[in-house]
């Protein structure tokens, strides 16, 4: 198993991509469901004001880094993470590997068509990929027990859940057990891009470490969430600083 490194709490698995993909399709041979989750600052911020979210994310059977604020807090406290794994990427890189090994899928999560939308797009760019099943993320409490036979109906190797974080952690850790699937990965809005309702920031952004930057020109409604990065950096400040 990897080592894990200590970022405020959260316990992060120290994996590369290739590590990190090596580990899903070992998780496929299995037979019981994996929970992954892909924390970045704001999530990992969240955890520290909501003990029963940072439970969940460390009872997660694997953990990567989402975001450039957690690689470079780890260098800051003197415990390097080895890159930034994230979902979006990790979620190409098990689609690209249909090419390989027959992989199902079912994708739960979006607002009404989304899900589809991104079904269709996947579908086109990766061939070899089966999509089982999809579902959109507006659902009433009375609705799980269904969405849980929709899901385990659809025999999908890999549930792709998109409901936003904390909700979709919660909500994996909750249903986990209940679920046939192999692997279920909360990827937050990875099925708006794959559906091309929501853009990827470019890649020179994303290289450097402002995916955040993009998102809030594109979202300036997402500003009092965005207060969580120099909160972020801050809480990595004092730590590092504590150490000497």
């Amino acid at each position: 198993m990897p080592e894990k490194i200590d970022i405020h709490g959260v316990m992060i698995d120290n994996v590369n991509m290739k590590e990190a993909l090596d580990i899903v399709l070992d998780m496929m041979k299995g037979k019981s469901a994996n929970k992954i989750f892909t924390p970045n600052a704001e999530i990992i911020m969240q955890a520290n004001r909501d003990p029963e979210l940072l439970n969940i994310l460390n009872s997660a059977e694997l953990l990567v880094p989402d975001g450039a604020g957690v690689i470079l807090a780890s260098r800051i406290l003197k415990n390097r993470l080895k890159e930034k794994v994230s979902g979006i990427d990790l979620v190409k890189k098990i689609l690209s590997h249909t090419e390989k090994r027959s992989t199902s899928f079912f994708i739960f999560g979006g607002k009404p068509g989304v899900a589809e939308k991104a079904s269709i797009n996947i579908l086109s760019d990766y061939p070899k990929a089966r999509i089982n099943g999809f579902r959109n993320g507006y659902f009433e409490e009375s609705e799980i027990p269904e969405i849980i036979k929709q899901i385990n109906d659809s025999r999908a190797d890999v549930l792709l859940v998109g409901l936003g974080a904390p909700k979709q952690e919660k909500w994996i850790h909750r249903y986990a057990g209940q679920l046939n699937s192999k692997v279920i990965m909360g990827i937050g809005g990875a099925i708006d891009v794959f559906a091309g309702t929501a853009a990827l920031a470019p890649e020179f952004m994303r290289k450097a470490g402002l995916e955040w930057l993009f998102r809030l020109i594109k979202e300036p409604r997402r500003y009092k969430r965005m207060m969580d990065l120099p909160r972020f950096m801050i809480l990595t400040l004092k730590k590092k600083f504590k150490k000497h």
